[in-house]
């Protein structure tokens, strides 16, 4: 960006946008260098009139939910990265009493204790992975054989030009970690149909995944979760990718402060003074050691950005 370009952001935003923030900051594998600018929106009318100047610009941009899912390289980003609050996070009650909408920048854990509080059930399995509801919804984010697409009922979206749109699930295509949107299309807000339950049981139902969560995953190190996808076949209630990587003897190889998990293989840590470059470097070894001794090609399910 140049000069003008900022300063014409800057008045857009009335003066919310930050300029070369560090992104290990922002992100759970704390590691990653600046990005060009970072600004909080607060409210759809201001998101539509930016993302409507910077797809005029040329200027590059993308949403970042809570860094859970993603690796910043050591060099940084280009362009603007977008954090959805006030009405863009907001949760609240759908027409049908069995309806929730919530913005796209909501933490799933203000989604969880909304459902927990109201006796709502259905999004139970999301309990405790550290993202956004929007995020979720764009790598349509799974676990413990349930994905969040089969309690999608509508999203809506701002398309490039500033535009405001909503599609119903029969128009939403969605794939094993995947919302297939065009590029540049930003998830506003989400809504989702739930089961009407009580508090003690959907309490009862998060704990349960909370706990074997606790006692599967490295959750005492910096991570971005599961790093690959597990291949196609492999079966919902196992960890396939992470047997993989473990069956090629991976499990705690380390190249500077990244390391493969040794409680979950299919985990890079960041085992203290982790660099991007150690955790790509690592990232590329497994790929290609299990490729070598079985033969399977593993497909990263984590987001890279930056030059």
């Amino acid at each position: 960006m140049d000069i003008r370009q900022k300063e014409t952001l800057e008045q857009m935003t009335g003066g919310g946008i930050r300029f070369h923030y560090p992104m290990h900051r922002l992100t759970t594998y704390q590691v990653g260098g600046p990005v060009e600018a970072l600004w909080e929106a607060r409210d759809l009318e201001t998101l539509k009139k930016v993302i409507r100047y910077l797809s005029l610009e040329g200027i590059p941009y993308g949403v970042l939910g809570r860094g859970s899912n993603l690796l910043v390289k050591d060099n940084g980003i280009d362009g603007v990265m977008i954090l959805l609050k006030g009405s863009l996070a907001a949760i609240k009650e759908g027409a049908e009493e069995s309806l929730v909408w919530a913005g796209g920048g909501a933490p799933l854990a203000d989604l969880m204790n909304w459902c927990r509080q109201r006796g709502m059930s259905g999004l139970e399995f999301l309990a405790g992975i550290p993202g956004t509801v929007g995020g979720a919804v764009a790598m349509n984010a799974g676990a413990f054989g349930q994905e969040v697409n089969e309690r999608i009922k509508a999203l809506q979206f701002v398309l490039p030009g500033g535009t405001p749109v909503e599609r119903n699930r029969s128009e939403l295509k969605f794939s094993y970690r995947r919302l297939h949107m065009e590029e540049g299309r930003l998830v506003t807000n989400v809504c989702c149909f739930l089961d009407r339950a009580t508090p003690e049981a959907v309490s009862e139902k998060m704990s349960g995944f909370l706990k074997t969560r606790k006692q599967t995953q490295p959750l005492e190190y910096p991570s971005a979760g599961s790093v690959f996808k597990n291949p196609p076949g492999a079966p919902a209630s196992t960890p396939g990718a992470g047997r993989l990587i473990e069956k090629a003897g991976l499990k705690g190889k380390k190249i500077g402060g990244a390391m493969v998990s040794e409680k979950h293989a299919n985990f890079i840590v960041n085992n203290g003074g982790a660099t991007a470059a150690d955790i790509l470097m690592l990232m590329d070894l497994v790929r290609f050691e299990v490729k070598r001794m079985l033969g399977i090609d593993l497909e990263p399910e984590i987001r890279v950005l930056g030059k």
